[in-house]
């Protein structure tokens, strides 16, 4: 079993006590029947009660198929618990099984994806996703029958502080009674979010931050550059998730800053010019064709943007503190930005952003935004 256990856990950074402890347990075949595994989702919480619930469930000789399927977490015998909110494609209460798709591509994609990850992946950032009551009675539903394969069973609950009281009550004595051979496996980000019931009913393993340097070897393994991997991994403070996502930031700041100049300056060269008119409607198509959260973020770039540009402007450059991925030159945009029009300008990309978070039509706020930008960075001092 130990080799399939190193398998499952090839590509887990550090933890390197927490993971012979817990192959420990299985070596001598003393396995806690309800586990809590205590720490941010940055780091590896979740890969580590992957690769644990797969070696308990796969068993001793287990088949290639048995194996597959506990990789692609389709393993019958491995349930997934995990806070959903409603959706505009999903029912009034929903529970973690309208969802099993869409969290095994979250999983496969963002394997240090943070709940905040998770919510947006579902397009319900700004929702407070929970794991309610009947996700607690499916739970039960399924560990009372025999395993499919004739093993061990697992259930893992991503972030179970997220259990409402009625689910953690309803929870609690399949928790402190399990059937044979039943694993519950819980994350949670701190202990004492749970109900003392159940947290004192778990075995806790507390996971702390990785090493810098092995977070760094794993960004350049994805191909950042070295300099970048050492001033990221020490920036992220243990946290692989958080580590990722300040790289992603980097790779978005040169996107939304390459958006920004194509817009500007079309913008600008729109005024009494059909041509390039046409142009500015056709950025506004395209930029509408993004993700709302990218559009928000973009827009919220640009309002960053034009506030260091008057700062600029009036010789504030140490307060505009403006890093450009590209090769704009901040300076020379400043001269077209000052008192007259900061306000209406900022004003306008707030209304933008604030529309599109009531669900309005991005391709007309958009439009409309582009033309009331070509009239005001040509609007005088």
């Amino acid at each position: 079993m130990f080799v399939y256990l190193e398998m499952f856990l090839n590509d887990v950074l550090g933890h390197d006590v927490q993971k012979r402890s817990l192959a420990g347990s299985i070596a001598v075949k003393r396995i806690p029947h309800a586990q809590l595994f205590e720490g941010t989702d940055g780091n590896g919480l979740l890969k580590v009660a992957l690769a644990y619930a797969n070696t308990v469930v796969c068993g001793d000789n287990p088949s290639e198929a048995s194996i597959r399927k506990a990789l692609r977490m389709v393993h019958p015998d491995i349930h997934f618990v995990f806070p959903t909110a409603v959706t505009s494609g999903t029912k009034t209460k929903p529970t973690s099984n309208d969802f099993l798709n869409k969290w095994r591509g979250f999983v496969s994609e963002q394997p240090f994806g943070s709940l905040y990850n998770w919510m947006r992946y579902l397009e319900a950032e700004n929702k407070q996703g929970i794991i309610s009551v009947n996700d607690a009675l499916s739970v039960i539903e399924k560990v009372r029958f025999k395993s499919f394969e004739g093993g061990w069973k697992c259930v893992i609950i991503w972030h179970a502080e997220k259990l409402t009281l009625a689910a953690s009550n309803k929870l609690l004595k399949s928790i402190e009674e399990p059937p044979a051979k039943t694993l519950f496996i819980l994350l949670c980000p701190n202990a004492y979010k749970l109900i003392a019931t159940i947290r004192s009913r778990c075995q806790r393993t507390h996971f702390g931050g990785v090493e810098p340097s092995l977070i760094a070897q794993l960004l350049e393994k994805k191909g950042v550059a070295k300099t970048l991997s050492a001033a990221v991994a020490s920036q992220s403070k243990g946290n692989v998730g958080k580590a990722l996502d300040l790289v992603d930031q980097q790779n978005e700041l040169v996107q939304y800053e390459e958006w920004f100049v194509n817009w500007v300056r079309t913008a600008f060269r729109a005024k009494a010019n059909k041509a390039v008119v046409l142009e500015l409607s056709k950025w506004s198509q395209s930029l509408a064709s993004k993700g709302i959260e990218t559009q928000k973020q973009f827009l919220s770039f640009t309002i960053q943007t034009f506030r260091a540009a008057l700062m600029n402007h009036y010789k504030l450059e140490a307060v505009a503190n403006f890093h450009p991925k590209t090769d704009f030159k901040l300076e020379r945009f400043a001269s077209f930005i000052h008192g007259a029009n900061i306000l209406p300008i900022i004003t306008s990309l707030e209304d933008s952003i604030y529309h599109l978070s009531r669900n309005g039509s991005p391709q007309m706020i958009f439009t409309e935004l582009s033309f009331k930008l070509t009239r005001l960075l040509h609007s005088k001092a």
